[in-house]
């Protein structure tokens, strides 16, 4: 019998092993996970540990693999990015979020195999031209994201779209513009975990968090708002796409609604059981220039396109986080 792989890079990261988990409950599939799991400590191995892989690969020999068994590969999903924002080493991110991307999308267009890859939210910097997934080249080429890893990832929209125009794309190219995603399997992520993630801990204990406080005098501390999606939405659409391989462009994947992060600490104490107790602290100087204050999903097109399960609000998202995930012993999807 031939095998049906699904190769997913950065598989073992947060996103991409919320996604393998999702996709891995079709048994007639095989989940071949691309990524570095690291030291053991890092936990990343948990992230995967639930769910049967068919095979492990490490970054360095993608392509070899990618060559010996393409004819057996349905779908590439791409996850695989340095995506700290705060990475200093340019060439770094480069290379990892848009010459390796580049070189794999062009993989899948020779190939003939479909692709789905990660984008972000960052790509609208301040969001001076709104946040609608407009996929024309020229929407695409006048936003102006805040840091490297936005505009990496900004850049490889670019090439996408133009190469898709060009008529040398794979049969199926999806970009995702993740907004700012929570969720199961995010622990090894440090500093880059989602707020809820991070204040966890001192709400479990009863004691005060801290949220950054606001330098602009129309918005309040803790009012910073941004579209926090659950990783459970991300791995559904992603789901969703490989049985519609027809869909095909660069789309936002949010809630479609801002909230503050006043509001999900609140939540994360009220699903805890709690008296919310918040506090605020300086922003570091490094990124106070660089900070978005508002951030909202269009989602508009991709209803259009065809995916009709609702989008999951933040206090169902919180509740279900907190009480299936990070209230429990065992924290991993």
């Amino acid at each position: 019998m031939s095998r049906r792989i699904v190769f997913v890079t950065g598989g073992a990261g947060f996103i991409g092993s919320n996604i393998v988990a999702k996709l891995a409950e079709d048994r007639s599939l095989d989940l071949v996970v691309c990524d570095r799991l690291r030291e053991v400590e890092t936990g990343k191995w948990r992230n995967l540990a639930k769910h049967p892989i068919g095979d492990f690969v490490h970054p360095e020999d993608m392509f070899d693999w990618l060559e010996k068994r393409w004819r057996d590969i349905e779908l590439v999903v791409h996850m695989g990015a340095v995506s700290s924002t705060t990475e200093l080493d340019a060439d770094k991110i480069v290379r990892s979020n848009f010459q390796l991307s580049r070189d794999l999308f062009r993989w899948c267009a020779d190939r003939q195999r479909r692709m789905i890859y990660a984008s972000s939210a960052a790509t609208y910097g301040a969001g001076e031209y709104g946040f609608d997934d407009d996929n024309d080249y020229e929407a695409l080429a006048r936003l102006k994201p805040l840091n490297t890893y936005g505009w990496s990832k900004a850049l490889f929209d670019l090439f996408a779209a133009r190469q898709a125009a060009r008529d040398y794309a794979p049969p199926q190219w999806v970009g995702l513009k993740f907004f700012n995603v929570y969720g199961p399997n995010e622990e090894h992520k440090h500093s880059m975990k989602s707020v809820a993630s991070q204040i966890w801990p001192k709400v479990r204990e009863g004691h005060a968090v801290q949220l950054f406080k606001s330098y602009r005098p129309d918005v309040a501390d803790g009012g910073q708002k941004r579209d926090f999606v659950y990783v459970r939405d991300v791995a559904d659409v992603t789901r969703w796409l490989f049985e519609n391989p027809q869909v095909n462009g660069i789309y936002n994947l949010g809630s479609g609604t801002a909230r503050s992060f006043e509001d999900m600490a609140r939540q994360v104490f009220v699903a805890a059981g709690k008296t919310a107790q918040i506090e605020y602290t300086p922003m570091p100087p490094a990124i106070r220039d660089k900070y978005q204050y508002f951030t909202e999903a269009k989602m508009h097109r991709l209803a259009a396109a065809g995916y009709e399960r609702p989008l999951t609000g933040l206090e169902e998202g919180i509740g279900d986080y907190v009480g299936r995930y990070l209230s429990q012993p065992d924290p991993y999807r």
